[in-house]
């Protein structure tokens, strides 16, 4: 059978159980809808917060990055592991224990101030779409090779799917949906990984092919070494980031996690406290077992497509290569007109290749926008890596199309999580809350999918337009979280002097930073400037780490010149600290 007739029988499958699953789940009251009526397994739960965890940036665009970036694109993996454990020991218990189902509800509730949870829900909104922006790109760039249809129409059709069981079942459908999508996505990613791991090292284990020898007798690292060094880029192995940005980008997506909001919620969703930390310790053996193997497919992918297409002509091109220059991700432009593919260091393109209807001389699809900056020829975006290895490698269709369904439960996962956590920062920590205090459970259901539905929309918007690739994107988001809610959750915890004017303005200052860093350096506005303007040599997906202390400098500050907080508030922080028994999440 052909790769598209099997992707459509495998992703068909595939939501047709997550679909099954949404309605037989649906959510029948505001409890069942936020947190999926508190009655969720450890074990269920573990696998539904790995699964809401590992995005299409773990899955499709982290193994891509780490491909092209070397030895710097460990920075994703120290950061977003070390982050899942800062989450699980520091954060998560003590959450579950104040008993709210949302981040602006506890920063709220310990704050005793609307004002403070009106920003922390601007915090979540702006976390939660810069966030959800990155997983409709990565749902657009599965559905454009698969489906064979232009990457903006892979976006609009991933919308209408998420829109669906997410409004739906609530938290309740989307638990058990992503306990399904772990399933998928952990068997799409490791299947490949196996057969390329024997294929090229002898090792059923990707993790031991990862530093194994290749049938030559070199060392895979050894030989990729050699073949980047070739080609005129720096070896692999060996970093090219100050070790200041290295540092700051691994803390801001470390302590980016701790304040995520999608995946703080997860812990509401089982009975007990004891049972969100065991549950916080299943979900990182399952998120252990992709994490470790995304450097070796790293790995296994960039030799293969070093070695399949550097100084290749078109003739001898592979099949996977031709497949992939038709959804506008792949491209050959010929700088010196000899018909030969040269991969160099540099830019092929100046931006997102556009092509040309016709083609050259030598079969290369005609570029739009070539760059005269470089010698290289060839454009790879990096979002492809995960999904071309299988068919870079040879492997039978089945498993192609396996990868296809993997990298759609990811990106659909997450955004649903994501999605829902607009619609209650909106539906009950904004108007119910707030705005209109007797509204009935019937119309805080309406509203909160209501605001399902603009989310959607508004995501859908950026990722046909995105500022950058998928994990880079998320490394944003990760930055807002850093910069806005860590402190003010962290202290609301641990320091019991912590006051709502301090909080307010740490977060209002901290998110300040932030939005002003990624418009000023990621986005050339405000003046712009390039990296050797970067402060202290920090990239923007690392600024979150500098405005996290900015933020937590100014909220220490405040709160040392107001008054404390009132003595009931302090009480109930001692509370949270001693534990006196598990309460349930309440819903007032």
């Amino acid at each position: 059978m052909d790769i598209k007739t099997l992707t459509y029988i495998i992703v068909g499958a595939s939501f047709a159980i997550y679909i099954g699953i949404a309605i037989w789940s649906r959510a029948g009251s505001t409890k069942e809808f936020y947190v999926a009526g508190g009655g969720v397994s450890p074990l269920a739960n573990g696998m539904a917060t790995a699964a809401d965890w590992m995005s299409a940036a773990s899955f499709i665009s982290m193994a891509g990055l780490i491909s092209f970036m070397g030895y710097d694109g460990a920075v994703y993996l120290m950061g977003w592991t070390g982050g899942y454990v800062l989450l699980a020991l520091l954060l998560a218990p003590y959450l579950r224990k104040f008993g709210k189902f949302t981040v602006p509800d506890f920063i709220g509730d310990r704050y005793y101030s609307q004002t403070a949870r009106t920003v922390a829900v601007i915090c979540a909104l702006f976390v939660s779409f810069t966030y959800v922006a990155g997983q409709m790109r990565g749902v657009g760039v599965v559905f454009s090779r698969f489906l064979e249809v232009n990457i903006n129409t892979g976006v609009i059709i991933g919308m209408i799917i998420v829109l669906f069981y997410a409004v739906l079942g609530g938290m309740k459908g989307i638990t058990y949906t992503q306990v399904a999508q772990y399933c998928v996505l952990i068997f799409a990613f490791m299947v490949p990984a196996f057969f390329i791991s024997i294929q090229m090292t002898g090792s059923v284990l990707p993790q031991l092919g990862f530093g194994g020898t290749l049938q030559d007798g070199t060392y895979l690292l050894d030989k990729l070494d050699g073949l980047h060094q070739e080609l005129g880029f720096a070896a692999y192995t060996n970093g090219s980031k100050s070790t200041m940005d290295v540092f700051a980008i691994t803390a801001a997506l470390m302590v980016g996690t701790a304040g995520l909001p999608h995946v703080i919620v997860r812990f509401f969703t089982v009975p007990k406290v004891k049972d969100a930390r065991l549950s916080a310790g299943y979900a990182l053996v399952f998120i252990a077992i992709l994490y470790t193997t995304a450097p070796a497919i790293a790995a296994f992918a960039r030799t293969n497509l070093i070695e399949t297409v550097n100084n290749s002509s078109y003739e001898k091109l592979p099949e996977w290569f031709k497949n992939w220059e038709n959804t506008s991700l792949l491209a050959w432009t010929d700088k010196n007109g000899d018909g030969v593919i040269q991969y160099r260091q540099g830019a092929a393109t100046t931006g997102n290749p556009e092509f040309a209807a016709e083609r050259g001389e030598f079969g290369q699809r005609v570029v739009s926008n070539p760059s005269a900056d470089s010698e290289n020829e060839l454009y790879v975006d990096r979002d492809i890596m995960v999904l071309a290895n299988p068919e870079i490698a040879n492997l039978p269709n089945w498993v192609i199309a396996l990868v296809a369904a993997g990298g759609l439960a990811a990106a659909l996962s997450t955004a649903a999580g994501l999605l829902l956590v607009i619609s209650t920062s909106i539906a009950h920590d904004l108007i119910k809350k707030q705005i209109a205090p007797d509204l009935s459970e019937t119309n805080e259901l309406w509203i909160a999918r209501g605001a399902a539905l603009v989310a959607v929309i508004v995501a859908g918007y950026f990722g046909i337009n995105p500022p950058d690739f998928v994990a880079a994107v998320v490394a944003l988001a990760f930055g807002l979280a850093a910069a806005s809610f860590f402190p003010a959750i962290i202290m609301g915890i641990f320091y019991k002097r912590m006051n709502m004017q301090g909080a307010v303005a740490g977060m209002i200052v901290g998110l300040a930073f932030m939005i002003f860093y990624i418009l000023k350096f990621k986005f050339g506005m405000l003046g712009g400037g390039g990296k050797e303007d970067w402060w202290f040599g920090i990239s923007p997906e690392g600024f979150g780490f500098i405005a996290m202390i900015i933020n937590f400098a100014v909220s220490l500050g405040v709160s040392a010149v107001t008054p404390p907080p009132p003595a009931d508030v302090q009480q109930i922080v001692e509370d949270i600290r001693y534990p006196r028994g598990a309460g349930t999440a309440t819903h007032h």
